[in-house]
């Protein structure tokens, strides 16, 4: 007997009616009812009484709702016990040092309040790292932005971010309500160090090979633009800071927001993690 289909039963027992079982599960009522069928022929053995005034217990349904009941409670314990042994459960989460996303915010509040059991431990990367230390088994998950090498990971879109350019508040582009990459030909862009990505580099580049300064960090960059009218480029509704204008770029495509794994990760921390990040990122 699994102990899913003992939960079902003792809801079931308990409810004394399917149809408020079933809502108390989570599910629908035929599975519900297909699955105390199978229980009743793997006992061998008639568990509820099924009539139109009603559900009961037969005698061999009170028998098992007993042994259900202290059953279940001993794996409650069981499971209590061991966590207890284990210490406290952590989480390391990367996060991509590129600028104050609102959805993470969001995410922690919404996290904390599913699991205030789980500490988590954020581990922040420079731009050099788009995987925030994934590959290198520094982070149990990333909370990032694509493209990048996804050999050997699991990666889930969140959200796609229209980009703009980031220029000098006095260059002639930076009135413009729109660009298209063919404005920028022939202008500097920052480059990332030697070893970095290729998809990441060429991607932040335009899809094209440019010259420019080198930069591991949003502020470095935001300083080759100030200081040497440098290219930048930014996830538009990011407020520039004084000095700087963005002007969204049409022919771009836009920045993927993504949570990445190791694929064959078997940790259900990861898993809980992800599944709450679509649901916050998907409101």
């Amino acid at each position: 007997m699994e102990l899913r289909t003992l939960r079902y039963f003792v809801a079931v027992a308990e409810e004394l009616h399917f149809g408020r079982a079933a809502a108390r599960l989570h599910m629908s009522q035929p599975p519900l009812s297909r699955a105390i069928r199978q229980l009743e022929a793997e006992l061998g053995a008639v568990l509820l009484n099924r009539s139109a005034t009603g559900t009961t217990l037969t005698p061999a349904g009170e028998t098992l709702l007993a042994e259900a009941r202290e059953l279940l409670d001993r794996t409650e314990l069981a499971r209590a016990r061991v966590a207890a042994a284990a210490g406290p459960a952590t989480l390391t989460v990367g996060l991509l040092g590129d600028s104050a996303d609102l959805g993470v915010a969001r995410l922690a509040a919404a996290y904390r309040d599913r699991r205030p059991d789980v500490e988590i431990r954020v581990r922040e990367t420079d731009l050099t790292d788009p995987t925030c230390g994934l590959r290198a088994g520094l982070v149990d998950v990333a909370l990032t932005r694509g493209p990048f090498d996804e050999t050997g990971l699991c990666v889930r879109e969140l959200r796609a971010d229209p980009v703009g350019a980031v220029l000098r508040a006095d260059d002639p582009l930076a009135g413009r309500t729109r660009l298209r990459l063919a404005d920028l030909a022939g202008r500097r862009w920052f480059q990332f160090p030697e070893g970095t990505d290729p998809r990441w580099q060429a991607y932040w580049n335009g899809g094209a090979r440019r010259q420019g300064p080198v930069v591991r960090a949003v502020q470095e960059c935001r300083q080759a633009v100030l200081w040497n009218g440098t290219v930048g480029m930014a996830p538009l509704g990011h407020e520039p800071p004084a000095g700087l204008a963005v002007v969204a770029v049409t022919d771009m495509p836009p920045s993927r927001v993504v949570t990445a794994w190791n694929a064959g990760d078997p940790n259900p921390l990861v898993r809980g993690f992800v599944r709450t990040a679509v649901a916050v990122y998907g409101a």
